[in-house]
């Protein structure tokens, strides 16, 4: 029984490995850093956001992504903006650029979840995604 079930839990570090390094590799590819890429996703999804939020959504200090953002604003990837009606705020936002890049990594990661998937059937797919949702479903919120 502890055989098997060491054997199912290296499985799955090796496709969430696999997946990981995929990801990576991506990003790398791009010159950006793997924050840089999820503040592109989070501004692409939340356009207008400040500084501050965004520093929370990436746990790390203002200053830390005021740098960050200035990086991406040097490739054109965002830009902020002066909030109208208040010249102290400033606004960032994920230009065109910025958008097609971090929508082309979540085009490049569904190609690599399809190649993980391919050795297996329809029905094995479905059955395996149940499997997942039970054990998924009975681990403490926290940790979603």
């Amino acid at each position: 029984m502890d055989n098997e079930r060491d054997r199912s839990f290296e499985l799955m570090r090796r496709i969430v490995t696999a997946q990981s390094r995929a990801g990576e590799k991506w990003i790398r590819d791009r010159d950006i850093s793997l924050e840089q890429a999820f503040v592109l996703g989070y501004l692409r999804d939340h356009p207008g956001s400040i500084q501050r939020e965004i520093a929370n959504q990436v746990n790390r200090g203002e200053a830390n992504v005021s740098s960050m953002l200035q990086k991406l604003e040097k490739r054109h990837l965002v830009e902020r903006r002066l909030q109208e009606g208040n010249d102290r705020i400033k606004r960032v936002y994920a230009t065109e650029a910025g958008i097609a890049l971090i929508d082309g990594l979540g085009t490049a990661m569904a190609a690599v979840d399809e190649d993980i998937l391919a050795p297996i059937s329809q029905e094995e797919r479905e059955v395996l995604t149940a499997t997942l949702d039970k054990i998924a479903a009975q681990l403490p919120h926290h940790r979603k």
